[in-house]
């Protein structure tokens, strides 16, 4: 059975909600899938001035943990246009894995959040799949069989990089409906794909 693992950092949930829509769509195409988050690095009481959601149930990653999975999706907010430094600071650890060529030939994708329309979502994205690029993974993204990304009947994420949000810039704005099943369909063309390279 295909292995995923959902990979994320989430300051004030947006992208922990779009983490457990990635993996049931994953977990729809049949694979097992874990969830985990990377050590948050803000201390802890800056992390409660700023509001920044602490109760967050999934587990803390390691980062030997990577190997073990077929598919590693990468979710983050937005931080000016590239990754927080938090999921950068995780990844950065993964030397040892990319001097053995431990994840070559994996799967992977991204997604993002940003606080308004155009924060940067697709730069951000490039971020992550460029350092997921060295790391010798096939990418997948958000193909336009969810056409939700093109609609123009409501402001919505998605690209042809990685499902998004867009959270809005107090952060009350929570992942629509159609940027849901985005994450979803990611999820599992990402399962999918990580199948049909193991068989």
């Amino acid at each position: 059975m295909t292995k995923v693992l959902v990979l994320y950092h989430s300051a004030y949930g947006h992208i922990e909600t779009m983490a457990k829509a990635v993996a049931e769509g994953a977990r729809e195409a049949g694979a097992t899938v874990d969830i985990k988050r990377v050590p948050e690095t803000v201390p802890e009481e800056i992390a409660k001035g700023a509001h920044f959601k602490l109760d967050q149930d999934a587990p803390i990653a390691k980062i030997e943990d990577l190997a073990d999975y077929d598919a590693i999706i990468v979710g983050a907010g937005t931080r000016f246009g590239r990754m927080p430094s938090q999921m950068a600071s995780f990844l950065d650890q993964a030397g040892g894995l990319w001097a053995k060529g431990a994840l070559h030939g994996k799967v992977g994708g991204a997604f993002t959040s940003t606080a308004t329309q155009h924060g940067g979502q697709e730069t951000t994205l490039f971020s992550i799949i460029t350092n997921l690029l060295h790391f010798g993974m096939v990418i997948v993204g958000l193909d336009y069989g969810h056409a939700g990304q093109m609609t123009l009947d409501e402001i919505t994420g998605g690209s042809p990089y990685g499902a998004s949000t867009i959270a809005g810039g107090d952060g009350s704005r929570q992942p629509s409906e159609n940027e849901l099943t985005g994450a979803r369909y990611q999820g599992r063309k990402i399962a999918q794909t990580a199948a049909k390279l193991a068989a």
